[in-house]
């Protein structure tokens, strides 16, 4: 069996907030696939936060709900693995910021929406502090670099 890895007390306020990040990323995920699942509710009023996407979830038909519970477990995990301060958490956080990045800068350069640009900018931000911060490196039990 392997030695324990010793997690620092302390859950970095980053990593705090990442976690929250992704569950909610998996709230979204869940309420999304109710609502594709159960049309016509009192609910439904939700869309109007999202018409777009809405009518794309339409248009990928049962692939839809495939989509939404891939990203909503990939979600959850990563809000588990950082919590727990998990190696496998950060690095599961990256992949998906990271698909999510190429996602809004495929969607800002191919001009279908270029309100996407903004999450170009957050997502390496939190990509950057997840792999270069200090805290959150020792956190996930990697050395820091001098």
């Amino acid at each position: 069996m392997a030695p324990a890895r010793s997690v620092p007390e302390r859950r970095p306020v980053g990593i705090t907030g990442l976690c929250l990040f992704f569950a909610f990323g998996t709230l979204a995920c869940v309420t999304a696939t109710s609502l594709l699942l159960f049309p016509g509710g009192p609910l439904d009023a939700a869309w109007h936060i999202n018409p777009r996407g809405h009518e794309g979830f339409i248009r990928l038909g049962p692939w839809a709900i495939v989509l939404l519970a891939a990203v909503g477990l990939a979600c959850s995990l990563a809000a588990i693995g950082l919590w727990r301060g998990a190696p496998w958490g950060q690095r599961l956080a990256v992949v998906v910021l990271s698909v999510n990045l190429l996602g809004d800068t495929a969607n800002a350069v191919l001009g279908r929406d270029p309100r996407s640009l903004i999450g170009v900018p957050v997502a390496g931000l939190l990509i950057a502090y997840l792999i270069r911060n200090a805290k959150a490196r020792t956190y996930f039990g990697r050395k820091t670099s001098s």
